[in-house]
Parts: structure tokens; sequence; C-alpha cells
């Protein structure tokens, strides 16, 4: 099977509010707008695309109520500006700013409908956490 793309859809009860949030707070583009469904795509790489549908909508098996248990994580080259960024948008902060041991500086927010984003920054991974899991740099 070749994979061309790659494109994720998540139950939104307001899909044009999902749409308009990841516009407003991640740069995404609302490349269509249905009231029931939403596709936003970020403008730099095009093969990124979120979607929302509406969770009554007969386009999933059955009916859901909201997202649960998912998180769209995005690499990002600055993340204490997208940080200070999000925060002044009024974003919930759902897990603050912190560097990892295994080398990613990254936080959470609360996106629509449950949704958990993540934006991350690689950075240097600590050598000694490295040893203590037995890997290398």
């Amino acid at each position: 099977m070749q994979v061309l793309q790659i494109g994720t859809a998540f139950a939104a009860s307001d899909p044009s509010a999902a749409g308009a949030w990841f516009a407003d707070r991640l740069g995404f583009t609302v490349l269509v707008d249905l009231g029931w469904y939403v596709s936003t795509q970020h403008p730099q790489r095009e093969e990124l695309r979120v979607d929302f549908v509406r969770p009554d909508h007969e386009t999933w098996p059955e009916a859901t109520d909201r997202v649960r248990g998912a998180m769209v994580a995005l690499l990002v080259a600055d993340v204490d500006a997208a940080h200070a960024q999000m925060t002044a948008s009024g974003a919930e902060v759902l897990k603050p700013l912190v560097t990892e041991p295994w080398g990613q500086r990254r936080f959470q927010v609360a996106g629509p409908d449950g949704l958990v984003v993540e934006l991350v920054q690689q950075v240097a991974p600590d050598a000694a956490w490295l040893a203590a899991q037995g890997l290398s740099v």
C-alpha cells in the first residue's frame, strides 16, 4: 500500500469553532467548512491536515459525544514562543512547559471538544538519562 497522506478527523460538537481554534491558535487554514465537517491545513505543511466532524453525523460508524483519549502533537521550531502565543490567546494549559530528559521540551493545551494539543521541540537529551535506559546519543 502506498500512503500519500495521513489525515485525522475528530468529533467536535461545533466543527466550525474547532476549525477556527486551529486557525486562530495554530495558524492552520480552513479549507472547507460545511458546518457538520471542517477541514484545516497547515499553510507551510500542506500534507498536515486536521479535520472535525459533528459527532452525530452519519460519517461515524456510530454517534459519539466528543473526543476521548486523543492528542495531536505538533513539532515546532520554538516551543517557548509557541507557549507564549498560546497562553496569550487564552488557551487552557493542561501540562506546563517542561524539558524532558529524553530530548523534548513540550507543553499541552486543551483543544476543541476534549482534544489534547501538544506542542513539542526537540532538544538535546540528557546523556545520563540515556545511559540509564541503555541508549546512546
